[in-house]
């Protein structure tokens, strides 16, 4: 619990010492604890899945690695979302995400040298992550459905359109995030690591929750090692199992 700040007209010149913008300034300017550990590890996890799921989208070798990502993707994102609603102070939506008269404001104070101070997700930031979250759904339901030929060839060019977008989005999202911790003198990717950002001791979490993010953790492990272990024969080249291959090679014999 924080102790009680003092008026300025509570100091009399009897006082020691009388409060000063600096001394506001620094008390205000603490390492405090901000993010917590599920949100840290969905944002890097997301960040490694992604990035490998676009690495192997052109690979038919790497194909069952490239389904996995995508959908590690959408557990995460179904895990974002309901932490999204019962997490931790600077994780809920109600916390974060505001109206465009908000977005439109704090642009424009970027844009001037002048930000706005927010000890969570400021509103320019929160659009992409808005949409970084609805892309994510996207793409993992169109992959979803052009693995399992429920569309055709317009279904895949879909999916790829979708990916570019995101791709897109998430570069957008990265120069955000550089400018603002230029902008804002905050480096906001180490704070995504540690947790922590400047801000008011009142404003910061209690816990950092990290055994529900070892739990996520070891659920996404779990997945991975699964789907290791349902892995055709032949090596996942083209992502259906090794018997309906063979049948196909041993087809094109007997022609």
């Amino acid at each position: 619990m924080s102790a009680p700040s003092a008026s300025p007209a509570d100091w009399s010149p009897r006082t020691p010492a009388a409060p000063t913008q600096a001394c506001a300034a620094a008390a205000a300017g603490r390492r405090i604890l901000v993010w917590d550990a599920p949100v840290r590890v969905f944002h890097w996890l997301m960040v490694a899945s992604f990035a490998g799921a676009w690495l192997t989208s052109e690979s038919e070798r790497f194909r069952l690695l490239h389904v996995t990502l995508g959908y590690t993707m959408a557990g995460l994102v179904a895990f974002r979302i309901v932490w999204g609603l019962v997490g931790t102070r600077h994780a809920r939506f109600s916390n974060f995400v505001r109206g465009p008269a908000a977005v439109t404001r704090h642009f424009r104070a970027m844009l001037q040298g002048r930000p706005e101070q927010h000890t969570g997700h400021n509103p320019t930031g929160t659009l992409a992550i808005l949409a970084l979250l609805g892309l994510t759904l996207a793409v993992t339901a169109t992959g979803w459905a052009g693995f399992n030929d429920l569309g055709g060839e317009w279904l895949k060019e879909v999916h790829e359109a979708v990916a570019s977008v995101m791709l897109t989005v998430a570069g957008i999202h990265v120069g955000g995030v550089l400018f603002g911790s230029w902008i804002e003198r905050e480096n906001l990717v180490r704070a995504m690591v540690t947790g922590r950002k400047t801000g008011r001791p009142q404003d910061a979490i209690r816990s950092a929750w990290r055994s529900v993010a070892l739990l996520m953790l070891a659920a996404v492990l779990a997945f991975w090692w699964l789907q290791w272990q349902s892995a055709p024969a032949d090596g996942g080249v083209s992502g259906r199992p090794a018997d309906s291959v063979k049948f196909e090679h041993h087809d094109h014999d007997a022609d």
